[in-house]
């Protein structure tokens, strides 16, 4: 949706990308919060999780070494000292959006996985989900960036409402409630959605795929520019930047007429014949 070639060099080509500060800050962060909920309701407290910081920085070190290339000439750690403080300040921000002391998470880091009736199979990893004592479910989502403006909103929900399609056709429940927190501005952006948005996304989610399937098939993946071609790894190879993509390693044919085209959404299956999986965006 962001970039088709984008998606070519990420998915396809598998390009290698750097790490970058505000992401692997944003994976500390989600740890952290993951990990809080380990303790017992009245010790989740601001001190105890930024204590498990550290800690959580050593494992994703561990699994993750090429990390430590983020801080390569910083002898005297002001940088990582800087960046880890900052995580800090997110982290306590949590604790004026939401209580912990008063949640019980069904599932924390969950994958979730479906398959629609056309074959397409969805997944995905939502951060939180809390169910009440009715029933009802939300679905709670993590973000360290700040809020966007309310007429990018939609853009942001759509991640929510890709989960809340996955968790009703998996378990036949529309969750009551999607939930961003945005710990970098302070901000909850919630939306309560009915089963005639998750259709609507449904329908997006067919078309989206048959796009993709068709660029695989044919080779034809277009660059999309935006303001965040600033952050692209990629622009050496892109050709609104005067690069040369790497050859395409998929073998091609020409592309169908609309008519060929109209009416059918099958989606591409793996040499073993079963369905391609479509990941949470």
């Amino acid at each position: 949706m962001q970039c088709p070639l984008l998606y070519r060099f990420r998915v396809i080509d598998k390009l290698p990308e750097k790490p970058s500060e505000s992401a692997t800050r944003g994976t500390l962060v989600h740890a952290v919060l993951e990990r809080l909920f380990d303790a017992p309701a009245a010790d989740r407290t601001a001190p105890r999780a930024k204590a498990l910081i550290p800690g959580q920085w050593d494992r994703l070190l561990e699994s993750k070494p090429e990390l430590t290339e983020l801080f390569e000439g910083d002898p005297d750690g002001e940088r990582l000292a800087g960046w880890l403080g900052e995580a800090e300040r997110l982290v306590e921000r949590w604790f004026s959006l939401e209580d912990p002391t008063r949640l019980e998470p069904a599932e924390r880091e969950v994958f979730v996985e479906t398959e629609l009736e056309s074959g397409l199979r969805l997944r995905g990893v939502i951060d939180r989900v809390d169910v009440a004592p009715t029933g009802d479910v939300r679905i709670v989502d993590y973000k360290t960036g700040k809020a966007p403006r309310p007429e990018y909103a939609e853009g942001a929900l759509f991640q929510m409402k890709f989960y809340a399609l996955v968790v009703w056709r998996l378990k036949n429940v529309v969750p009551r409630r999607l939930q961003l927190v945005y710990l970098g501005s302070g901000d909850v952006l919630t939306y309560d959605p009915v089963p005639a948005d998750l259709e609507r996304v449904e329908r997006k989610l067919l078309a989206l795929w048959e796009a993709i399937r068709l660029a695989t098939e044919t080779g034809e993946w277009r660059p999309r520019p935006t303001k965040l071609c600033g952050w692209c790894d990629h622009r050496a190879v892109c050709p609104e930047f005067g690069g040369t993509p790497p050859v395409y390693p998929l073998s091609v044919r020409p592309p169908e007429s609309v008519e060929a085209v109209q009416g059918r959404m099958e989606p591409a299956r793996s040499e073993a014949g079963q369905p391609v999986a479509l990941e949470g965006p």
